[in-house]
């Protein structure tokens, strides 16, 4: 397995597989109640086997070339992931996404691990647009894509009905020319 540095902190990127499921829920269970204030993750990786089958969806992804996961490693432990949730090598078009349990944030590892993925999707696989969709009230998240030097495209208003309630989400984007004027 390969890991790829994040910094000298000692963080890395890394795949992650099916075979990790057991490593994977426990990450989601420590970070459930974070994790899930916008992202419905926690909602849908409940036990073993719905962590594996979302890993699973995931390997599938990366073996048809729509999309890939990769996890944040902090001394060791699994302590965020990065994804491209879609990704169209025809059109050119990707989304990514990202999540992080509480006593990993404010690390800026979530934007040293999308650098990285982004790098991978413009110049490996010949991405020319990234999307970020994001909920309006997720500040770190919208930061994020500031930092990565994103534009905001948009407002979706109440697009997204997340746990009962109506929220807006917000479009970011880069293009290829951006991304490699921005290195």
């Amino acid at each position: 397995m390969y890991a790829i540095s994040l910094g000298a902190d000692g963080a890395e990127l890394r795949p992650l597989e099916p075979w990790q499921a057991d490593e994977f829920l426990a990450h989601i269970d420590r970070g459930r109640e974070f994790i899930g204030q916008h992202n419905g993750l926690p909602d849908v990786v409940t036990d073993l086997a719905s962590s594996r089958a979302y890993l699973q969806a995931y390997a599938d992804k990366a073996a048809t070339d729509t999309g890939r996961i990769c996890g944040i490693h902090l001394d060791g432990a699994l302590v965020g992931a990065v994804i491209l949730r879609t990704m169209d090598v025809a059109q050119g078009t990707a989304e990514a996404g990202c999540w992080l349990e509480p006593a990993a944030a404010g690390k800026g590892l979530v934007t040293r691990a999308c650098r990285v993925l982004i790098d991978w999707a413009v110049e490996e696989r010949g991405i020319h647009r990234v999307d970020w969709w994001v909920s309006s009230g997720n500040a770190p998240s919208i930061a994020v894509a500031r930092r990565l030097g994103m534009s905001r495209e948009g407002v979706l208003r109440d697009s997204y009905l997340y746990r009962g309630q109506r929220h807006d989400q917000e479009i970011w984007s880069v293009l290829a020319p951006e991304w490699r004027a921005g290195r």
